[in-house]
């Protein structure tokens, strides 16, 4: 993930910042920032938009309030690949694995 926040311009790095904000304080987050994507083992995408440039951070949640960030990618089609997708579940599973939680 640090490896990707790295490749954004400061302005695409402030935006992302101010969605993870957006999304630590409200209560009910619209979907256009945030949302599970279907047919996965509960994989959230934050969804960042600035300037025509669409990016999205994939990630999981290790009980009900943290949310673990594993993936990033600039989104260049509708669809989220699914390349990204298993990376975010294998990165799941692994974190899971080393850390003995519950990844209910």
């Amino acid at each position: 993930m640090e490896e990707f926040l790295d490749t954004l311009s400061g302005k695409q790095a402030q935006k992302v910042a101010w969605v993870l904000q957006l999304i630590e304080e409200l209560e009910v987050v619209p979907t256009q920032y945030f949302k599970k994507l279907v047919n996965t083992d509960e994989v959230w995408e934050v969804r960042v938009q600035l300037a025509g440039n669409i990016f999205r951070l994939l990630g999981f949640f290790d009980g009900a309030t943290l949310i673990i960030l594993t993936n990033g990618f600039a989104k260049k089609t509708q669809k989220t690949p699914a390349d990204e997708i298993r990376l975010a579940e294998a990165c799941k599973r692994d974190y899971f694995d080393r850390v003995g939680g519950n990844d209910e």
